[in-house]
């Protein structure tokens, strides 16, 4: 069982530092991390589920010379922490050299903590998450052509980090997070379909009504019913803002310093050239007020920022951590995300595409016939080469107008063409971590029937 921390984490992050160096370790820094979590089930009308968990977890990390070691524990007693750094000193001398380990350089560490106004400082009572999930349900049960539920619900958590380093930074920040979610079936037999919805958000204030979210999951599921099957072909792809955002996450695997350094990525010799199309401009951005991914430093301590990665068409700047700029011979870009448990990796944090300027009906005004997708399944993406193939469902175009749901099709391209015939609607909405508008891609192929 978690035995709870009796000091702030401050103190106990400077002592456990303290005696990793006592025990003769080089340098060394550590993370704690403490959260709260609730959530609510509800289906078919019936409370199913009311859970709440409290979590405490510390990680340690040690430098020998070139060599590394990491330990973890969820055991905050005295017994337990004293023998922490001596282990992992130990486990360090036994370790093999890398040669890019190390801390953050001392001169790139974050000076200064902002507020990004993460933390909802009220948490909601179980009752109010109750009925969040109640009303979700209830809504998407409500939509004419829905037959069945898979559940709604809700949820709340908070969460606190801090780190601490041998160089003497300390830095902490808490964030919130609401959420509220529904599945829903709609039809009869074999001709059933199913769709959701879901929404989340920092604060209370800025979470999506449950009865809207419920509507819209209803909605989805029953327009989806007697979907076709398409001949193969090639077509203009439509990516719905959520499928959008998964392009996006492709981006940013591919300029990931970890996949440069191995030369596993299909832009790797891409740097300062032309990815996108003129115009196109894809922003990372840690410091986003409300932000889902924001955070106010890196994993390793280091002052992060906004920045452009893709600007006007052109590929700027990889997501760098230490170790994977130093593999490279450049300099960190404020971008490692870490646990406990092992090293930091580079990550994006409030990843976007900017908003085009054109609305989504005019971008699909002029397709005869043409593809818009709504959901995505299975894993098929090639990091090293950029192939993309990936089973599809959603809606045919015809005529520039929505005009019946299709299943069962897969759609394919590679990357490379497909960033570069890539236009972005206007209807850019920050609600996820990562957030598209609506784009077209050109000539991608569709597989059917």
């Amino acid at each position: 069982m978690t035995t709870a921390p009796k000091r702030d984490p401050q103190a106990i992050l400077a002592s456990l530092l303290g005696a990793a160096r006592q025990a003769g370790a080089d340098a060394a820094d550590a993370l704690f991390v403490e959260g709260v979590s609730s959530s609510v089930s509800y289906r078919l009308g019936k409370l199913e589920d009311v859970e709440r968990a409290e979590s405490y977890d510390l990680g340690l990390r040690v430098f020998v010379g070139q060599k590394i070691a990491f330990v973890s524990s969820t055991d905050f007693s005295v017994e337990a922490l004293s023998v922490l750094p001596g282990r992992a000193v130990a486990m360090a001398r036994l370790a093999p050299e890398d040669k890019f380990a190390g801390l953050a350089p001392k001169d790139r560490l974050a000076t200064s903590i902002l507020e990004l106004d993460l933390e909802d400082m009220a948490e909601p009572a179980p009752e109010l998450l109750i009925e969040r999930a109640r009303s979700v349900e209830a809504a998407a049960l409500a939509v004419t052509g829905v037959t069945n539920s898979e559940g709604g619900g809700a949820s709340f958590s908070r969460s606190a980090v801090a780190l601490a380093t041998s160089t003497g930074f300390y830095g902490r920040y808490a964030a919130t997070s609401h959420g509220i979610g529904v599945a829903v079936l709609a039809g009869e037999g074999t001709g059933m379909e199913r769709d959701y919805d879901h929404a989340s958000a920092r604060h209370t204030g800025d979470l999506r009504a449950a009865g809207e979210i419920g509507r819209s999951a209803g909605e989805k599921a029953v327009k989806r019913l007697n979907p076709r099957s398409m001949k193969s072909q090639s077509v203009p792809v439509v990516f719905h803002p959520d499928e959008a955002g998964g392009l996006l996450g492709h981006f940013a695997g591919a300029i990931s310093g970890a996949a440069i350094a191995r030369g596993v990525s299909f832009l790797k010799d891409r740097m300062r050239s032309e990815v996108f199309a003129p115009g196109i401009y894809i922003i990372d951005d840690p410091h986003r007020v409300r932000g889902l991914r924001s955070k106010p430093f890196d994993g390793e301590g280091v002052a992060n920022t906004r920045r452009a990665l893709i600007e006007n068409g052109r590929l700027t700047s990889w997501l760098l951590d230490c170790a994977s700029a130093r593999q490279l011979g450049l300099e960190t870009t404020g971008h490692a995300a870490r646990g406990t448990g092992g090293p930091p990796s580079p990550s994006s944090t409030n990843l976007y595409l900017e908003a085009g300027k054109l609305p989504v009906k005019d971008l699909i005004a002029d397709i005869k016939q043409g593809f818009y997708v709504t959901e995505l399944m299975g894993m098929g993406v090639n990091g090293v080469t950029g192939d993309y193939s990936r089973g599809a469902a959603g809606f045919w175009i015809e005529n520039g107008e929505i005009a019946f749901p299709v299943s069962e099709v897969t759609i394919a391209g590679n990357l490379k063409q497909m960033f570069a015939h890539l236009t972005p609607a206007n209807d850019l909405e920050f609600r996820h971590g990562v957030n598209a508008p609506t784009v077209r891609i050109e000539g991608m192929t569709l597989a059917g029937a």
